[in-house]
């Protein structure tokens, strides 16, 4: 399974987003879809099903040693031309503190993770298309295709500030990659375990 630890904002959260997004969308960019809307919190890949017993209490006593947290969606950033997203604003040392320790559940678990660097929340909005890939040289094509400007994506949702919720669960999530090979189909999303964060 593909699977990554995460906190996925409620519905009024994404609701915000959406319509702060609406008029952006375009056909520049590769948008993702609101299920894909999540903060992913520690990326695992493809897990063995003989793991996932020991995942699951890691990941279960990561959840109890961790306080619910005030969080908001707030502004935006990127990551060089490559991708567009919007990012948190709250309780963010215990976010990081719940990303860390799911992190290590993983590995406990013996799962093999990439390496740990400091986690900056950020949820995906797009993608550009042009990645350099292909062969096809001529204008337009391939590598001679330009990756669109996000500049003006990041200038419109600047100033964006979504309502703060408390976070309370983390949650297990499993992403099956497109197989139809349809350009731009998306990954489909589905939480497979989610655990209460530390009740007082």
């Amino acid at each position: 399974m593909r699977l990554f630890a995460a906190v996925l904002p409620p519905e009024e959260a994404v609701a915000e987003l959406r319509e702060a997004v609406r008029p952006l969308r375009d056909d520049r960019l590769t948008w993702t879809s609101e299920a894909g809307w999540h903060f992913t919190l520690a990326f695992m890949g493809e897990v063995r099903d003989d793991v996932l017993p020991e995942l699951h209490a890691r990941l279960e006593r990561a959840a109890h040693r961790t306080e619910p947290f005030g969080l908001r969606l707030h502004g935006c950033g990127h990551f060089g031309d490559r991708a567009l997203w919007t990012g948190a604003a709250g309780d963010l040392d215990i976010m990081r503190l719940l990303a860390d320790r799911a992190d290590a559940a993983a590995r406990r678990a013996g799962i093999p993770m990439e390496q740990h660097h400091r986690y900056t929340p950020h949820l995906t909005l797009a993608r550009n298309h042009a990645q350099g890939h292909g062969h096809d040289h001529r204008q337009g094509h391939g590598h001679g295709r330009a990756a669109t400007p996000l500049r003006p994506y990041l200038d419109a949702l600047a100033g964006f500030e979504g309502t703060a919720w408390q976070v309370d669960t983390l949650s297990l999530v499993r992403s099956h990659l497109p197989v139809s090979g349809v350009p731009g189909e998306q990954p489909r999303y589905e939480t497979v375990r989610a655990w209460p964060l530390r009740t007082p």
